[in-house]
């Protein structure tokens, strides 16, 4: 598809664990991945696994029952009321996206510290939390 495994993971945390569509994994992935990609790449990335997700959404909501140790997992039907069918094209947010990677100039953009890759890396070694923060989601420990 185009993707690696990692970026399939990220994309898959950002979907379904924080619920970000288009717009905010773009704003997501330019803060986590800024400091290796322009915004433009991110969001080629982004519209690209959109336009397969939305494609391919469909298959995701028949499965067989089968045990979950996670939140994240292929099976979404049960707790995930997001509806199945979509445009694949995704014209507003796509149009959007667009936008906001002409105001940004094609400058690389980088807000944080490591990439979310390295993140994902670090929590999958045993380095705790939750691998990803969604932009906006705040700390999800606090108030705990």
């Amino acid at each position: 598809m185009g993707m690696t495994y990692e970026e399939l993971s990220v994309y898959g945390r950002l979907r379904k664990i924080f619920r970000c569509g288009p717009i905010s994994m773009f704003k997501n992935l330019c803060y986590r991945w800024g400091a290796k990609l322009t915004p433009q790449e991110v969001a080629d990335k982004v519209k690209h696994f959109f336009k397969y997700y939305s494609i391919n959404r469909h298959k995701m909501t028949v499965l067989t029952p089968s045990y979950h140790a996670e939140s994240y997992s292929p099976e979404d039907n049960r707790f995930d009321l997001r509806q199945f069918l979509y445009n694949a094209r995704w014209p507003y947010q796509f149009r959007k996206i667009d936008d906001l990677v002409r105001e940004l100039d094609g400058d690389r953009v980088h807000l944080g510290e490591s990439s979310e890759l390295d993140k994902l890396r670090d929590a999958s070694q045993g380095g705790g939390g939750m691998g990803v923060v969604a932009a906006g989601s705040g700390n999800p420990n606090v108030g705990l």
